[in-house]
């Protein structure tokens, strides 16, 4: 196998996104929605009222960007020499950590998760929902579109073992193509709380940040006083939720009862905040080695990144409401979750393919490498968006329960959200293998076949006397 601390940080470095989760067509998802709640397919990209156009622009700026910088993180290439070599020639430029503490959004996606799943939530409470409909509409909207990748991985990993690929060779690439499946299980994890933190926000809402801030911290100083790394999972609570929590009081107002220049200074203080840990030597200076396992410097980027995206606003939602911006976000935005899943996968096998066309794998990080970057880009982008047109529908699975059909009863969903959490999290720690990825395809089927709605009982007798009848 390769070494742990290369692999942990492939796998993250570089900020991620998260398409549409919230699925009530109240303002803010991550895709052009229609207004009725369950429903299937994107509308026309138009700005429909009531939405917070800022928190869509983010999602799919966010998306496009995340393709880009792993476009530029992964080179490979002929030497003069004609020798194949690899390397990573975005992380090889001067100041690229310094860059990080703006470049690593990670944690506003988490500020717009809390955001759109508030808003879900009020809305399906308003509707007569309940947490268990909730929990199991967030996983029907981040389960499923793994289930195709994992198959993938799996078909792909067990033909390359059975053609007698170099095992660490393939154990790296595994590795770095499935990385963005981590994300996941991080995200799932924060969003089906949802429910508990709205009502500990709407009782006691200082105090719950106040709390997740301290446990976040105490776990670190855990952490590096004992350098077991892993006792830091444990913020993907206490860090993650505290970041979520920000998009609550995003959504309720706090950040747009501030003037602006406050919202820069509060910016401004919360990246001082992380200077001096990060010159103690307690955090890296690269925000992206501090992702995983989350610490607190996110917790203050996020303060600065919900500051900073309050204080925009207005510019930001001018720009959004023009034609051309809201077609790009159409068009990334109905299939955000295909992207982000699919584009690493799509990046190294263009890679792969360059290596066998004459002229098309300069050396990584040479004139002629930066220069070809634009290029190889479209054609990520058009093969994406190609096999988008199929998988879409695996990020579309209708929530909404047909006459004579229940929902899947409370353990139900509860099971369904741990086995769609379980292979997401082994991807986390133990990175992605064949075995991995067969648990993935076999726990993703169970997930789905638990949330699928139950005949009722009235349903089952008429259909039972129908048969009798005949």
């Amino acid at each position: 196998m390769p070494d742990r601390r290369i692999i942990r940080r492939n796998r993250v470095g570089s900020p991620t996104t998260v398409p549409s989760e919230s699925g009530s067509g109240e303002s803010g998802s991550g895709e052009p929605v229609s207004n009725e709640p369950g429903s299937r397919h994107p509308v026309a990209p138009v700005a429909p009222a009531g939405r917070d156009l800022v928190i869509d622009l983010a999602r799919v700026t966010a998306v496009v960007l995340v393709v880009i910088i792993h476009l530029l993180m992964i080179g490979v290439g002929f030497d003069a020499t004609g020798a194949i070599v690899m390397s990573r020639p975005l992380e090889a430029q001067a100041g690229f950590a310094g860059a990080t503490w703006i470049g690593q959004i990670m944690p506003l996606f988490f500020v717009a998760g809390g955001f759109t799943g508030l808003v879900a939530w009020r809305s399906l409470v308003r509707r007569g929902g309940d947490w268990v409909d909730f929990v199991r509409g967030r996983t029907l909207r981040l389960g499923p579109p793994t289930l195709p990748l994992f198959v993938f991985f799996a078909v792909a990993i067990g033909a390359a073992t059975a053609s007698g690929v170099d095992p660490a060779m393939l154990a790296y690439v595994a590795a770095g193509t499935g990385s963005p499946l981590w994300f996941l299980a991080a995200f799932l994890l924060a969003q089906v709380l949802v429910p508990l933190m709205a009502r500990l926000h709407e009782h006691t809402p200082g105090a719950t940040m106040a709390v997740l801030a301290a446990g976040a911290i105490v776990v670190d100083l855990a952490r590096i006083a004992t350098g077991i790394v892993d006792i830091g999972l444990v913020n993907l609570l206490f860090v993650w939720l505290f970041v979520q929590q920000l998009g609550f009081w995003y959504r309720d107002g706090w950040f747009f009862r501030r003037r602006a220049l406050t919202l820069v200074a509060l910016a401004a203080g919360a990246w001082l905040l992380i200077a001096p840990p990060v010159v103690a030597g307690w955090y890296s200076a690269d925000m992206l080695v501090n992702l995983n396992p989350p610490t607190v410097p996110l917790m203050l980027l996020g303060i600065a990144q919900a500051s900073l995206l309050a204080a925009l606003h207005r510019p930001l939602d001018a720009f959004m409401r023009t034609r051309p911006v809201q077609a790009v976000a159409y068009v990334v935005g109905s299939r955000a979750m295909t992207i982000y899943l699919w584009h690493l996968p799509v990046i190294i096998a263009v890679m792969g393919l360059t290596l066998v066309i004459p002229g098309a794998a300069p050396e990584p990080a040479s004139v002629a490498w930066w220069l070809t970057r634009p290029i190889v880009f479209i054609v990520v982008a058009a093969i994406v968006l190609g096999i988008s047109m199929w998988l879409v529908r695996f990020e579309r699975v209708p929530t909404a329960i047909l006459e004579g059909r229940r929902r899947p009863g409370a353990a139900a969903v509860v099971v369904a959200a741990v086995l769609a959490f379980i292979p997401t999290f082994l991807v986390m720690e133990f990175f992605l293998d064949l075995r991995i990825a067969i648990v993935g395809v076999v726990l993703g089927v169970g997930s789905r076949l638990l949330l699928r709605p139950r005949r009722t009982a009235i349903d089952g007798a008429a259909q039972a006397a129908t048969g009798r009848a005949g």
